[in-house]
């Protein structure tokens, strides 16, 4: 199944000599301000081995751009060393007999210690690993102007979504936009995902969203998340259609909106600018789900390469992607947290220690789930469908609760 199982070996010298230095080309869709300051910490760690990074990105569409641009390279036999791919697409590429074993490495690093189960079951393929994860993201964050807030006499976050509506018509009556969101499908299903968690709960979400319960799917829970959803659109402006996701956390940042719902790699926005957690802007889980936590994972599939010298920098770079030193500067910068669970978090801010918080609260009770919105814990195939639904019904003010959840239950009938 797999050919270049080399790559620990290599890596295991490499890491100590510094010769035959070669070139990673990597794919990835991190082109934002604070995204792209932090993938120069990895860029930074490979020249020091003098190695060449050799950029691949592809903006826009949350990663589906770079999935089609990767589909075209590894069709045409000349895939790049590394993608960006999270989730079930892992063992989809991995079945298809074009990624990497990565064992060798991964027992020479320990990393069934250093990574949480739930997270390291999804970069194997038969018991195999063939990616390497880089950090832990929660998609159910709410982030927040902190002057805006003082000035409409809001003293805390809202914890609920009833609280939220009535912080939202106060922000309105000031003359700010409540809610700060670019028009995508993706990042609409970004919001979805964390209204219906706070509103069904972890149970219904996986029995909803991962194991495709077509009476989940139409539930009473289900209408209710609809319904809230549809009621944060008004709360927008008639700007957003097309706008990107760090240009809507712009918004927020610059004191033209309120709130943005979106996974902590906006805050890497807010520090690029300058701005302090509980100073300038304030972080909290998104209403309803303070006790639970949506996750995804950036971890990069590893693609099998031929040339000798492109095999050894490639291994230098998974080496890299799991080190201390790595997942401490990157995940600083980028806005998750590490998932080597040693690294210490004392050079992280706030909002990353309360993440790291209620990650190991939400393994020990149950409310983990992987986020659909991202295909974490769904075939990127069934997500499309689901966010393809969702987005309709955000875009369509005409679609009703009962069309959209009789369109999401005949997702089960399709995928049997």
């Amino acid at each position: 199944m797999f050919k270049n199982t080399i790559i620990g070996i290599s890596v295991a010298i490499c890491c100590v000599i510094n010769s035959y230095a070669g070139e990673v080309e990597v794919l990835h869709w991190w082109t934002s301000s604070g995204e792209a300051k932090a993938v120069e910490q990895l860029k930074e760690i490979l020249a020091r081995r003098g190695h060449t990074w050799r950029d691949f990105s592809v903006e826009g569409g949350g990663g589906g751009n770079a999935m089609i641009a990767l589909k075209q390279r590894v069709i045409s036999g000349a895939p790049p060393a590394a993608a960006l791919i999270k989730g079930p697409a892992i063992q989809e590429w991995a079945s298809l007999g074009v990624l990497t074993n990565l064992d060798a490495m991964a027992s020479f690093d320990n990393w069934d210690e250093q990574i949480p189960k739930a997270i390291s079951d999804t970069l194997k393929y038969k018991g195999h690993y063939v990616a390497v994860p880089v950090n832990i993201h929660r998609n159910n964050w709410l982030w927040a102007n902190s002057m805006i807030l003082q000035k409409t006499g809001t003293s805390t976050m809202p914890q609920t979504w009833e609280e939220f509506f009535v912080v939202a018509e106060k922000i309105s009556k000031a003359g700010y936009t409540p809610l700060a969101i670019g028009g995508q499908d993706w990042q609409e299903m970004a919001i979805f995902d964390s209204v219906a968690l706070g509103i069904g709960g972890p149970s219904f979400y996986k029995d909803a969203f991962i194991n495709l319960d077509k009476s989940a799917l139409s539930s009473e829970s289900m209408r209710k998340s609809l319904l809230t959803f549809r009621k944060l659109k008004a709360l927008t402006d008639k700007q957003a259609k097309g706008r990107d996701w760090n240009v809507a956390t712009s918004m927020v940042v610059n004191g033209k909106a309120a709130f943005q719902l979106m996974g902590d790699w906006a805050k890497a926005e807010f520090l690029v600018a300058k701005k302090k957690p509980n100073i300038d802007f304030y972080c909290a889980a998104a209403p309803g789900t303070q006790d639970k936590y949506s996750y995804l994972v950036d971890s990069f599939a590893m693609f099998q390469l031929k040339s000798w010298e492109s095999q050894k920098a490639q291994g230098f770079l998974a080496y890299s992607l799991m080190s201390p030193e790595f997942q401490e500067k990157f995940n600083t910068q980028k806005g998750s947290i590490p998932v080597r669970q040693s690294v210490p978090l004392e050079s992280f801010d706030d909002c990353a220690k309360l993440s790291l918080i209620d990650f190991k609260k939400s393994v020990s009770n149950n409310s983990l789930v992987p986020s659909v919105a991202f295909a974490q814990g769904t075939p990127p195939n069934i997500q499309s469908q689901i966010q393809s639904v969702i987005s309709s019904f955000w875009e369509n003010d005409a679609m009703s609760i009962d069309e959209a959840t009789t369109k999401l239950a005949a997702i089960t009938l399709r995928n049997k």
